[in-house]
């Protein structure tokens, strides 16, 4: 069955919204029927859910549609969305599909909500004080610069043979992890955790669509069986790493700087903290979230970038102005910073085109006002980075990679 297609109108976002009743609810416009009756629609692809998003701004400010008996609104005014991750962030609690993940990554800062958040953010903010953000600064830029050199002296080169840059800015960004994380090199062990994780992702979207897959997880279906075996694997080798850094510490924790042994130094004493350190368990949660939120996310968004330079000389010619203007031919440091103006618009801008984290949501705790609208509990609320970020009201041209657009 085709579907009508009806182009993006910015003016509809601006226009007075049309509100949209249910019982004595206010949602926006959206799909008539429920979400898996258009699934032979173009525009409705289960595991690429960009597609979805992109025919549902047509509605305008917002847009609704249903999964079953559960409301869903997809909201794409930036102040609607400040309500909801700031103004009233309180009365939103972590999406289902955040919730899966703690399949995995347990009660880490990704997965967890309310006051197990909060105790969690004020013992790992010791570890991102700006005096170890200096110190992982240096480490990455010497990493960094291995990569390159080994770039320039490599086989590759030597046969005219392209690299593989998504490949390379995957290897280079384990290493990073390998030694932010852990104070070590790429061992055996951090390529067990790397494959295991890959294991497990490589389900993510299984686990996420199947209906109450945490009561599926020890039943004998091939996908559950992987997912244990490799969580099991992770398990036992992340809990191995912990033990053997406080036996081999001996409580001089301080000596490697990473973040492994900020997390096993760290206390809760801040005011309104209970003086305890993280348990294994808790650990193990962070250590796993860390993997992976510094792990893909950071070597996607590089790879993008490097793309939109080759795919825009003048933009590259003016990166290279810059870098030599600045650095002249030094490596940098974290002070160099400020004065990367036109590096950090290129990155800025890689990122608003491609966002390696592209949408986010939550789920409606109470009933709550929106803008507009008026939500029961239950609802889901999402959000795209990678569609706001391409509409023409925050960015003319929005498809052009323009750098310039980021200047302060």
């Amino acid at each position: 069955m085709a579907t009508q297609e009806i182009p993006f109108n910015p003016s509809a976002a601006t226009a007075p919204p049309v509100l949209v009743r249910h019982g004595r609810y206010l949602y926006p416009p959206g799909l008539r029927f429920d979400l898996p009756f258009y699934l032979f629609h173009k525009f409705f692809e289960p595991g690429n859910p960009i597609r979805l998003f992109e025919h549902m701004r047509r509605y305008g400010r917002a847009a609704h549609y249903k999964i079953l008996s559960h409301h869903v609104i997809l909201l794409h005014e930036p102040s609607d969305i400040r309500e909801v991750l700031i103004d009233k962030a309180a009365s939103f609690g972590k999406d289902r599909t955040q919730k899966r993940m703690k399949i995995l990554l347990g009660e880490g800062l990704i997965t967890s909500d309310g006051e197990t958040h909060n105790r969690a953010r004020r013992i790992a903010a010791p570890a991102f004080h700006r005096q170890r953000i200096q110190r992982y600064a240096g480490q990455i830029v010497d990493l960094a610069a291995q990569v390159s050199a080994q770039w320039q002296g490599g086989q590759a080169e030597q046969s005219g043979q392209p690299l593989d840059v998504n490949a390379e800015m995957m290897r280079l960004a384990l290493q990073i992890t390998a030694r932010t994380l852990f104070d070590t090199e790429v061992t055996p062990e951090i390529h067990v955790i790397n494959d295991q994780v890959n294991i497990v992702m490589a389900l993510y979207n299984y686990l996420v669509a199947m209906p109450r897959a945490e009561l599926l997880l020890n039943t004998p279906l091939p996908g559950m069986k992987r997912f244990r075996e490799a969580k099991a694997r992770l398990d036992q080798v992340v809990d191995g790493m912990i033990e053997s850094r406080r036996i081999e510490s001996a409580g001089n924790l301080e000596k490697h700087g990473d973040l492994l042994s900020m997390l096993l130094a760290a206390r809760d004493d801040q005011a309104e903290g209970d003086g305890l350190t993280l348990t294994t368990d808790q650990l193990r949660d962070q250590v796993l979230t860390l993997f992976l939120a510094g792990y893909e996310t950071v070597a996607n968004a590089l790879a993008w970038t490097w793309l939109l330079l080759g795919q825009n000389p003048e933009s590259e010619a003016r990166l290279h102005a810059e870098l030599d203007q600045v650095l002249a031919g030094r490596l940098p440091t974290l002070e160099d910073m400020p004065r990367l103006e036109y590096t950090a618009m290129v990155l800025a801008e890689s990122m608003r085109l491609y966002p390696p984290a592209w949408a986010m949501g939550r789920e409606v705790l109470e009933d709550v006002a929106i803008g507009p609208y008026l939500l029961q509990k239950g609802t889901m609320v999402f959000f795209s980075q990678y569609i706001v970020q391409r509409d023409p009201r925050w960015f003319p041209e929005p498809e052009i990679f323009r750098p310039e657009r980021h200047t302060a």
